[in-house]
């Protein structure tokens, strides 16, 4: 590149990158931003596309009180205090302000797409009328006209230092130089090398683990500031969806009529509990598994809504290709599937008995979903959290966004935002669009901080 002079280079056109992009122009910085796929978007154009924020415009239509306070205090609870609770507050303050920035950008978010996304009972999921597609295009679509160069199906090689600060990339051989860099190149999903190191829960479903969301996110940024010194935050942290493995389909919610027991034949939660917890949940069990038990009566009446995998024709087909293991008897059941025969017998029996009285005296799940357990033959899946949705182990940050060094000080020049950075990310996905938020928030801080720093 003949002009290899900019205020700020941002490393990764996700949601993160193109907000900080989007951030440090309107400041006035000249900007290259810098994408290794084919086009900007990242994971964020294919994720729901929702935003989970408080004190927004939406919710007071709605007539829903709601305030930066109460969503900090929510998150730090759900996650027991096992985050950065700097960058949550930062994240909770700045939600509302971003979400209207998003929305006066054109990210569309109809008061019919306002939803409790988390565990808690306020609707805090905002949700774009095209997901991901409306946020990652109202963000693209703010760069333009503006002084920023995109460049796609580059992949930057490393970092370049001066003087103990960051001063640039190394991309095709060359460097390129800028006063300040933003690393937004998404997370390391599609890096089993590094689940091994970084994300072990993840590591140790073997084949059966895969990744759905960008295949450009393969921990490069986080390699490469590593190289340099920086602080990881976090491990073993992300979202691990709850898979039969009857299909590599993404299908984020199991259906709510299951019963589901470990390897003790016991009920160990509500089956329609939120996805987010129920896969932290289900961690704990014997071998991080459980299993779905249900009876014929059951799958002949089964519907594809929520879960297409899971209605009658196809858990037939699985059944017949034995994907989905079925036998005459609950012991017969339980013997292949390595489960207590006897409890789960003495499990199935109370269930059937508070279907039929419409009450789960056990768990308090809904009446609505339950099914008796007790018509031959039985079916059983393996149920194991397989499906990386995204990674939450990254670089240390505070809550500027400034990467820090292992000396626990700012790496000078050197920015972060997104999946790429760790320490937001709890044990509990506490807010389905939580993600996102993160990303277009601390993108937005880090892109206006380096736009300040550089043209200082």
């Amino acid at each position: 590149m003949a002009d290899n002079d900019f205020d700020v280079i941002v490393v990764g056109a996700g949601g993160a990158g193109l907000a900080a992009a989007s951030e440090a122009t309107a400041q006035g910085a000249r900007v290259l931003l810098l994408e290794a796929g084919a086009r900007a978007g990242g994971s964020t154009r294919l994720s729901g596309g929702v935003f989970w924020a408080s004190n927004t415009s939406l919710q007071r239509r709605a007539g829903i009180e709601d305030n930066p306070d109460d969503q900090f205090h929510y998150y730090m609870t759900v996650n027991q205090y096992k985050v950065e609770p700097a960058l949550v507050r930062r994240y909770c303050d700045l939600s509302g302000p971003t979400f209207e920035w998003l929305v006066g950008m054109g990210a569309s978010s109809p008061l019919e797409n306002l939803y409790v996304s988390g565990v808690d009972k306020l609707p805090r999921g905002h949700r774009a009328e095209r997901h991901g597609e409306d946020i990652a295009d109202a963000l693209e679509g703010s760069l333009s006209g503006r002084s920023v160069d995109l460049a796609t199906h580059t992949r930057v090689e490393g970092l370049v230092m001066r003087d103990g600060r960051c001063a640039g990339v190394r991309v095709g051989g060359e460097e390129v130089t800028a006063g300040a860099v933003i690393i937004a190149s998404g997370g390391f999903g599609n890096n089993r090398r590094l689940w091994a190191e970084l994300y072990p829960s993840a590591a140790k479903q073997g084949a059966l683990a895969w990744y759905i969301g960008a295949d450009e996110c393969r921990g490069d940024g986080i390699e490469m500031a590593r190289g340099i010194g920086a602080d990881i935050a976090g491990l073993n942290r992300g979202l691990l969806l709850m898979t039969p493995g009857f299909a590599e389909d993404l299908e984020p919610y199991l259906p709510p009529w299951l019963m589901h027991v470990n390897h003790e034949g016991r009920r160990f939660i509500d089956e329609a509990t939120e996805y987010s917890v129920l896969s932290e949940v289900l961690g704990e069990q014997t071998a991080g598994e459980c299993f779905a038990i249900f009876d014929e009566a059951a799958r002949a009446e089964a519907k594809a809504h929520p879960a297409p995998n899971w209605a009658a024709d196809r858990l037939a087909g699985f059944a017949a290709n034995g994907k989905l293991k079925s036998a005459a008897t609950l012991a017969e059941l339980a013997e292949e599937l390595g489960i207590r025969a006897g409890a789960l017998e003495a499990t199935a029996e109370h269930y059937s008995e508070d279907a039929r009285a419409g009450v789960d005296s056990q768990y308090f799940k809904a009446a609505t979903h339950l099914r008796p357990v007790e018509t031959g033959p039985f079916y059983g899946a393996r149920i194991r959290p397989a499906v990386v949705c995204w990674t939450g182990t990254g670089l240390r940050i505070d809550a500027e966004a400034r990467v820090l060094g292992l000396d626990n000080r700012p790496i000078p020049a050197l920015f972060a935002a997104g999946e790429t950075t760790g320490g937001f990310a709890g044990p509990c996905y506490a807010g389905g669009g939580a993600s996102v938020g993160s990303a277009v928030i601390f993108g937005r801080v880090a892109g206006g901080n380096a736009a300040r720093l550089s043209m200082h």
